[in-house]
């Protein structure tokens, strides 16, 4: 069996692109490399289709977010599947399904799409996207293997995207406020996770994160703000829900999407819907739910030389 580890050549790429791309696929720790490709990659056609629709499109030459925002959208109507990451009690490997996405799921497979596009002609690779996604999903950028390795809460997820340059935090330009409280979840719950039953010794490090977490708090927009800002964000923009359950930050994330007539609208993977969709503009979205406290926005940023490929 063919494990997801880079076992085919390259596909034909620019000569600009060609350092940046083998720098992407550096070839991971043995044990990233023990579940095949065939689980680790689910819907290889339905990528292969939407990544040369793309292309073909045009949408290499867009910046970031609107290449973000037009992949989101292409995955309207894709069923609403969630726990699609947890493929082994014991193995931690990037993963991508294409036929079920949650709302993280939804959200980081169009930004690795439209990180991806920009980067080289058609034909794209399974093995690149997950090596996006493992930079994208991974402390540091790496997966080791384990289960802790995995950037679990937003809130660390953009700390630790910002540090390495791929995402901006705008919530403080936007006039957000700060907010503190007591996070306690994975740490606090681990028999709600196979991993943690399975390995007991992860949960340490699990709490320790969460108390850092707690320490180190959020800026957030309160949601009654929320319409004096949306003028602010653009296409692909990362909104994660801010909520008013105790231990814990965010409960859901989408991205910002402008729809024909001007309208911020919320686009997500939806529990209630069972599909991703379109949602109501960002406001009303917010203020149909009670546990929705605001906002929290990460803008997403080209890698380094992307827009240079993008023009050659």
């Amino acid at each position: 069996m063919t494990s997801w580890r880079l076992c085919a050549k390259l596909p034909a790429m620019r000569t600009a692109s060609i350092v940046f791309a083998l720098l992407l696929l550096t070839p991971l720790p043995v044990r990233c490399a023990e579940l095949p490709l065939e689980k680790t990659f689910v819907g290889q056609q339905k990528f292969q289709q939407l990544m040369n629709r793309g292309y073909r499109a045009g949408w290499a030459n867009l910046p970031l977010g609107e290449r973000v925002n037009k992949f989101a959208l292409a995955l309207a109507g894709t069923p609403y599947v969630n726990y699609t990451l947890e493929l082994h009690d014991r193995i931690e490997a990037p993963s991508v399904n294409m036929n079920g996405m949650d709302c993280w799921t939804l959200f980081e497979i169009a930004l690795c799409m439209g990180r991806l596009v920009a980067m080289h002609p058609p034909p794209y690779s399974p093995q690149e996207m997950l090596r996006l996604i493992e930079m994208d999903r991974y402390r540091g950028g790496r997966c080791t293997g384990r289960f802790d390795s995995r950037l679990h809460h937003l809130e660390d997820w953009i700390r630790d995207n910002e540090r390495r340059g791929l995402v901006k935090d705008i919530t403080p330009s936007l006039g957000g406020k700060k907010l503190q409280r007591r996070m306690a979840y994975m740490g606090k719950k681990p028999h709600l996770f196979r991993q943690l039953v399975a390995d007991p010794s992860l949960v340490p490090n699990m709490i320790r994160i969460e108390n850092e977490l707690s320490r180190r708090g959020i800026t957030y927009v309160p949601r009654s703000q929320v319409p004096r800002i949306e003028s602010q964000l653009r296409n692909g923009d990362i909104i994660c829900i801010v909520t008013n359950w105790h231990e814990t930050y965010t409960s859901h994330v989408g991205l910002a999407s402008r729809d024909e007539n001007g309208v911020l609208r919320f686009l997500h993977a939806s529990r209630n819907h069972r599909k991703v969709l379109l949602d109501d503009r960002l406001s009303d979205y917010l203020n149909s739910f009670s546990t929705h406290a605001g906002i929290y926005v990460a803008r997403p940023l080209d890698l380094p030389g992307t827009r240079e490929m993008a023009a050659r």
